[in-house]
């Protein structure tokens, strides 16, 4: 099976080495689909026993955005109200809202602003529809190393080398299908499935859902999809299964009109590989075709060296970020669907608090998380802010982590996604309520 896909390139040229090798491997080896049996064996034994949750059509459709190469959430979300930030940032601070400067800040509150790069967001965040996690992170893990701060963050557990499945996939698996005929209930929009989503029941990396075909002449594709769904009627309960999924949802992306989909509200969809996975899950969550989870990536953000949030490639990667979101947000949010929709976005980790010699930042601690949907408790910066004077620091540098990420995800997937498991989707965490959502479904 085939899937073409184009990337954004803007900002590549600023990552790290790690991060520049990690993104050529990504994933390679990752095991695209897992049949029953599959699913069962990525389990360890130590982890908890689940209760099957009872199927609710109501739950919410979850999108998954990762900010990957470690976004400086400093720069998405402004704490212009703290001074420490301005001597620390000397030439790539964003002015403050009140500043005479046209790249000022666009405040949310007195104490924290968007950078003019986001300001497409202002109408959700205005809305009550879009929250801003900020010192939020990984708790219990120090590790600067994108390979393993991104591992950490998508299995839901740090330095455990026996969890091989995603949060996301696990919560799938104990969850019934919203539709039990459905031949895919989650996707990956990448080349390779993401580690979030390992795990998962029906769950296939899909980069282009609107060309994901088999390869050869397109006159013959229904003949040989024929051929295969007859060659494995014979096979092993899980071998076969595994097989007529693939089929049937290569036929059931076949039958969703991706060309001619019209989002609501008169929204254009950046023309971008973000914007274009956006749309796609857009068109999907309205299609009505059972699926439950997806995984977006958006790249960019390793910016060691000429960071420029104010017109360079910063700047250019936050305006793609907030443009893709917006569109999706006046679409699907402010849309008329088949069910709720909560859309998460997080990054392994944030940036140091001072600009480095190349006019850039280095990999640190805390960032931002974003939360957007109708029962969201939006409009606000959720925070415990935790300064940035020297003395408030992590080892005297970075912004230190004071909401771990799984207190945001644990209760989307309680309140939301309806399902109780929390211990087996998030092994050894016990999670803080911090009010994210407005009601169970």
């Amino acid at each position: 099976m085939t899937n073409d896909e184009s990337d954004d390139t803007h900002g590549a040229e600023c990552g790290c080495a790690e991060f520049q090798e990690l993104s050529r491997r990504q994933f390679l080896g990752t095991v695209a689909g897992f049949s029953g049996a599959a699913v069962a064996s990525s389990f360890p034994a130590w982890l908890p026993k689940i209760v099957l949750a009872q199927s609710a059509t109501s739950r919410d459709v979850i999108v998954y955005v990762f900010q990957r190469g470690g976004a400086d959430g400093m720069t998405l979300c402004v704490p212009f109200g703290d001074p420490a930030y301005y001597t620390a940032r000397p030439t790539i601070a964003i002015p403050r809202p009140d500043s005479a400067a046209a790249t000022r800040g666009i405040a949310l509150d007195n104490f924290f602003a968007f950078p003019q790069a986001m300001s497409t967001l202002m109408p959700a965040y205005q809305a009550g529809d879009l929250l801003v996690v900020h010192a939020s992170g990984q708790l219990t893990t120090t590790s600067r190393s994108h390979f393993d701060a991104q591992r950490y963050m998508e299995v839901g557990k740090a330095a455990d080398p026996n969890l091989i499945s995603g949060w996301l996939g696990r919560h799938l698996a104990s969850m019934p299908p919203v539709r039990s005929t459905a031949p895919l209930r989650a996707l990956g929009l990448a080349a390779g499935l993401q580690k979030t989503l390992v795990g998962g029941p029906k769950t296939l990396p899909i980069a282009d859902p609107s060309n994901f075909n088999l390869g050869g002449t397109a006159s013959t594709v229904d003949a040989r999809l024929a051929v295969i769904e007859q060659a494995y009627l014979a096979q092993a309960d899980e071998l076969q299964a595994a097989a007529l999924d693939a089929v049937n949802t290569v036929r059931l992306l076949r039958s969703v009109n991706f060309v001619g989909y019209v989002p609501a509200n008169s929204v254009v969809y950046p023309n971008t590989s973000f914007g274009r996975a956006l749309r796609s899950v857009a068109v999907l969550i309205k299609a009505d075709v059972g699926v439950e989870a997806a995984q977006v990536d958006i790249g960019g953000w390793d910016t060691h060296a000429a960071q420029d949030p104010l017109a360079g490639s910063m700047f250019q990667t936050m305006q793609t970020f907030a443009g893709a979101l917006a569109a999706f947000h006046a679409d699907v949010i402010q849309g008329v669907t088949p069910y709720g929709v909560t859309l998460v976005v997080v990054s392994e980790f944030g940036r140091n608090l001072r600009e480095n010699g190349s006019a850039g930042t280095d990999h640190g601690r805390a960032t931002t998380m974003f939360a957007m949907g109708k029962q969201i408790t939006g409009g606000r910066v959720l925070t415990t802010w935790p300064g940035l004077r020297p003395e408030q620091l992590e080892i005297g540098q970075d912004l230190k982590v004071t909401i771990d990420y799984r207190d945001v995800l644990a209760e989307i997937v309680q309140r939301r996604l309806g399902n109780p498991n929390l211990d087996f989707i998030f092994p050894g965490f016990t999670p803080t309520a911090r009010g994210i959502t407005r009601a169970s479904v």
